[in-house]
């Protein structure tokens, strides 16, 4: 990813964009529940609406591009990871399986000998 400046200035056209996406949002929500009477296409509609408009209002601002950025340039870093085959994948899924196998049992075994050496030698409580 690109070392761009962090940018923490941000005029007001953008902050009241900003706030007109999540009013645009929130008037979709309450559409939704509005409109209870109607078909749940109508009210699906209404929702998608206000999260559409919400999106355009948000697309235009500072905010919105900088995200949009940073979305493509995620999207490039991922096609660039080297993933494993299913060959690999099974044995390393077999390794992690095999050693937390082994821990389990070595805690056991821990605990069992402390209680054997807390109770029982030491306190002399039998269980």
């Amino acid at each position: 990813m690109s070392n761009q400046p962090v940018q923490t200035v941000t005029t007001s056209s953008d902050k009241v964009k900003v706030a007109l996406a999540v009013c645009a949002v929130i008037a979709g929500v309450a559409g939704f529940y509005f409109l209870v009477g109607q078909p749940t296409i109508v009210r699906a509609g209404a929702l998608f609406a206000g999260i559409l408009v919400a999106i355009a209002l948000a697309w235009t601002s500072l905010s919105g591009q900088t995200f949009l950025n940073f979305s493509k340039e995620a999207v490039k870093e991922t096609k660039k990871v080297v993933w494993p085959t299913r060959k690999e994948a099974m044995q390393i899924t077999g390794i992690v399986f095999a050693f937390v196998l082994v821990m389990a049992l070595f805690l056991w075994g821990t605990d069992k000998l402390l209680e054997v050496l807390l109770y029982d030698l030491i306190l002399g409580w039998k269980q």
